[in-house]
């Protein structure tokens, strides 16, 4: 706790007034571009990693970056779904998951997580990834199955998003686009879902026109 609250001090004295300006402006307001839906692991940072300023990003975490089908029952995720989209108007949605998931390696023995009935209900929302796994990943390693597991886990939920209402109107006028992306902590690699090839590529190469259009100076890396 030390080192938090003289971060708070530090920010305070040295960040915010580099910012005011910025601070001052999102005092009044908010106009996110996108809805960031990413685990809440303390080795993820959605700002950080996408170089974006407060006030660019919607951000909602959970254990494994999960987004239950739409119901009747009102819950955080829905809820915060349905404001972003709905109220905000953000024009991408993006489902973030990792390497190294500790919810993901949940998943794959439930029933080890009796003693923690509401994370086992939880993980429940990615029990059909590891049947896909399951099912896909015969003759693989551990280490494969679970990559595989992060990546078709980003993807159920990526289809869980299509039953919340407005997302649904909104994609059908194409006014919000999804994307599903997995971060890899220990080399920083982010890599998109490609609809049209069925695999996840890296960033650089899957926006590779958005990367030079904002970054000329790195055009060649998305060419490599």
């Amino acid at each position: 706790m030390p080192k938090i609250a003289a971060g708070v001090v530090k920010f305070q004295r040295e960040s915010y007034p580099k910012r005011q300006a910025l601070f001052e402006e999102l005092s009044s307001g908010q106009s996110p571009e996108a809805l960031f839906i990413t685990c809440s692991d303390s080795r993820i940072s959605p700002n950080l990693m996408t170089s974006t300023e407060p006030g660019e990003l919607f951000i909602c975490r959970n254990a494994g970056n999960i987004v239950p089908p739409h119901t009747l029952h009102t819950g955080g995720m829905t809820a915060s779904i349905e404001y972003a989209v709905a109220a905000l108007k953000v024009p991408h949605i993006i489902v973030c998951g990792h390497t190294e998931c500790g919810a993901m390696k949940g998943v794959t023995d439930l029933e080890a997580l009796n003693e923690l009935p509401h994370v086992k209900d939880w993980l429940s929302y990615a029990r059909a990834a590891w049947q896909v796994v399951k099912e896909k990943g015969e003759g693989m390693s551990e280490q494969e199955r679970m990559h595989l597991l992060i990546q078709e886990n980003v993807l159920l939920q990526l289809q869980h998003l299509k039953t919340h209402p407005y997302v649904a109107a909104r994609l059908s006028t194409n006014s919000v686009k999804l994307h599903g992306w997995v971060y890899d902590i220990k080399t920083g690699d982010v890599t998109a879902w490609n609809e049209e090839t069925q695999r996840f590529e890296p960033v650089a190469d899957y926006y590779a026109d958005m990367v030079r259009e904002h970054l000329p100076e790195h055009a060649h890396v998305a060419a490599e």
